[in-house]
């Protein structure tokens, strides 16, 4: 009997995981999933566990301070997850099977000081350092002023990239304009394999606290109505491009966020193309549920009236500049707790000789 996850890969979605728990990558890569994905909150959560205590005290005994411990256990832990998709990265020939490393987060702090310029140059300088040698790794760069700045140098020095926090068309097309630049001043575009993150439940969050004029059809419903329209505008960017490996959408933020909604609701609207970094819980919800399958729905939007109410009430520039402003908290504020947690097993571990 097909199970779910089964039913939505046979749909044509890549199934990736958004953690690289390795218990739960191998869990993961048994029921298909072919890709993964990291964060300072997904890295924190392994180490509270105690699992890898063994790990902080060795490199801590190695003379290394809290920063260089927690990027040192990040790029270990993604190491581990590249070695289990990399089967499937050789044979889709680079197309599939890769693991995200999401470059410093502090880089995005409100306390940070650096100008866009100096931001992009550490963005290239860090991604530089965390691509090499790693043909299944995808390096992780925030669609903000920094890392939009920094995409077209990266990609040109060959790094493959997924470009994360993406609400808009505007940050769409700005990252994909910026990739194919720099794609274009490579010797080939043979490997030239790039990804971009657009996030869904995080706007129907917005919508239901901003927007709430919204109809009832239409109210829950722009998080996926937002993500198929920048999915068709990346499929016809791309058409004549006749590259050998996919430019693709990451459906990112699929979890939903309102208990109402059934654990399936953007999985399925959103299957049948690209890729899906699901969390863990919904992978699970989802395999649980008897008799459940997926179609392709990706390219089937609701009916024009529902998009009509949603374009004459969204202001999508405002919708971009508040989750931006709460996603960059999101983002920098897990690498500083992270930072916090490896001080505190410091001591700990140090207390326990």
């Amino acid at each position: 009997m097909t199970t779910p996850l089964e039913s939505l890969i046979a749909s044509g979605t890549k199934l990736w995981l958004d953690s690289i728990d390795p218990d739960l990558v191998a869990t993961n890569r048994a029921q298909g999933a072919t890709g993964a994905t990291s964060n300072p909150i997904i890295v924190g959560d392994l180490i509270k566990t105690g699992r890898f205590d063994d790990r902080l005290a060795t490199l801590m005994d190695e003379g290394f301070d809290d920063e260089t411990v927690a990027w040192q256990v990040t790029n270990l832990l993604v190491k581990e997850a590249q070695e289990v998709f990399w089967d499937v990265h050789e044979k889709t020939r680079g197309n599939d099977g890769y693991v995200s490393f999401e470059l410093d987060p502090l880089l995005e702090d409100v306390d940070c000081k650096l100008s866009t310029e100096e931001r992009a140059a550490q963005y290239i300088e860090l991604g530089k350092k965390w691509a090499a040698g790693q043909s299944n790794r995808m390096i992780k760069v925030p669609a903000t002023p920094g890392g939009l700045a920094a995409l077209e140098e990266l990609v040109a020095a060959g790094i493959t990239v997924n470009v994360t926090l993406i609400f808009s068309e505007r940050q769409y097309q700005a990252a994909r304009d910026a990739v194919w630049r720099g794609a274009q001043r490579r010797d080939s575009l043979d490997n030239f394999k790039s990804v971009y993150s657009i996030f869904v439940s995080r706007i129907d969050v917005y919508t239901a606290k901003h927007v709430a004029e919204l109809s009832e059809a239409a109210q829950g419903m722009v998080g996926i109505v937002n993500a198929q329209r920048l999915w068709q505008d990346n499929q016809a960017f791309w058409a004549d491009k006749k590259l050998p490996l996919d430019q693709e959408i990451i459906f990112a933020s699929t979890g939903t966020k309102n208990p109402n909604d059934p654990p399936q609701k953007y999985v399925a609207a959103l299957a049948g193309s690209d890729i899906q970094t699901n969390p863990p819980a919904t992978n699970d919800a989802i395999q649980k549920i008897d008799g459940l399958t997926f179609e392709r729905a990706v390219d089937q939007l609701p009916p024009q009236e529902v998009l009509d109410d949603i374009d004459a009430k969204v202001d999508f520039t405002k919708m971009e500049e508040t989750l931006m402003e709460e996603g960059l908290a999101k983002f920098a504020d897990p690498q500083k707790a992270l930072l916090a947690l490896i001080a505190e097993k410091r001591s700990t571990l140090q207390a326990a000789k």
